[in-house]
């Protein structure tokens, strides 16, 4: 069965919104981020989802850890970064559709923290906040079933992708089928639920924007399971990724250098191209700054050229 949710007025606005920055994102070339912003943004996702669950290192100790440098602090939390790093490294290994690439994706973020990494809970769990039992998860026998009918839920080729990654999240969270990890579980999963559609968001780190609302992550959570649909938790995500694409675009427009251009444009495959091919990707860029781009090309030997004036061709080497 399709899992409940109703499509509200903002629902509508906001995937017209994201759909909207998704294409300003491909035509401005933004979709293959510099390897240097790529990092920088892997970076915050690891920081920002293992901070929400109250992960105590710093994006300076993370990035630290990256580098292979030695790192002081919480024995659990260095390995819980370090099981991140990993998981991430090699995120295009696991299927958004797979529950068996979902189990092994908790046993790399999990092994060494419990006994059941990889493995779905064998006993009820119920969620307290002070002395109230906000949520009671599913009894343990029901898990495997209600996991099962969740991926072939995400089968369904009819549900926008958007939507299908907003309801996996929830649907799962209300599940619980973890003993602990279902919250990093649950931002993964939908990272990889969108990326199967648009790569961009391997590397957009809405789990930022998630850790600076946790609040209001929870409340829509919670206010999901009160309803019995997951309508309010999509309306909170989508959001998030609205906001989280605004900054991206923003952040780019200010800082796509020369290099960062050259280096989309020769992985675009092209083996030769002229002045106005180059101006035709980059839509707002002047002549001078493309005959500027274009010669900084020559110097790094990244092409070079044939011809003269207005028929100068660029051959890619």
């Amino acid at each position: 069965m399709k899992p409940p949710y109703d499509i509200t007025p903002k629902i509508l606005k906001l995937i017209t919104s994201i759909s909207e920055k998704l294409g300003e994102v491909n035509a401005n070339y933004l979709n293959k981020q510099s390897p240097q912003l790529r990092k920088q943004n892997r970076i915050k996702t690891i920081h920002s989802t293992l901070q929400i669950e109250g992960n105590t290192l710093t994006e300076h100790q993370i990035t630290a850890l990256i580098e292979n440098k030695r790192v002081i602090g919480p024995e659990k939390d260095v390995l819980e970064v370090l099981n991140a790093i990993n998981l991430y490294d090699n995120i295009e290994k696991y299927k958004y559709y797979s529950d068996k690439s979902f189990l092994k994706a908790h046993f790399e973020l999990m092994k060494g923290l419990i006994e059941s990494a990889g493995k779905y809970r064998n006993q009820s769990v119920g969620i307290v906040k002070g002395t109230k039992v906000e949520h009671v998860a599913p009894p343990f026998e029901n898990v495997p079933f209600l996991m099962n009918d969740l991926f072939e839920y995400l089968k369904d080729s009819e549900e926008l992708t958007l939507i299908k990654s907003c309801v996996f999240h929830y649907e799962m969270e209300f599940i619980h089928p973890f003993l602990d990890g279902n919250g990093r579980m649950g931002r993964l999963w939908q990272t990889l639920i969108l990326m199967s559609e648009y790569p961009i968001f391997e590397f957009l780190p809405f789990e930022t924007l998630i850790s600076k609302t946790q609040s209001e992550y929870y409340n829509s959570l919670s206010m999901s399971d009160k309803l019995g649909k997951s309508t309010i938790f999509i309306e909170y995500m989508l959001d998030v990724i609205n906001k989280s694409l605004e900054s991206l675009l923003n952040y780019n427009n200010r800082t796509f250098k020369d290099i960062d251009r050259l280096e989309y444009y020769i992985n675009l495959g092209i083996k030769e191209f002229t002045r106005k091919d180059y101006m035709n990707t980059f839509k707002d860029l002047s002549s001078a700054t493309a005959s500027r781009d274009l010669k900084k090309g020559i110097e790094l030997k990244l092409f070079e050229s044939v011809g003269n004036m207005n028929k100068t061709k660029y051959i890619i080497k």
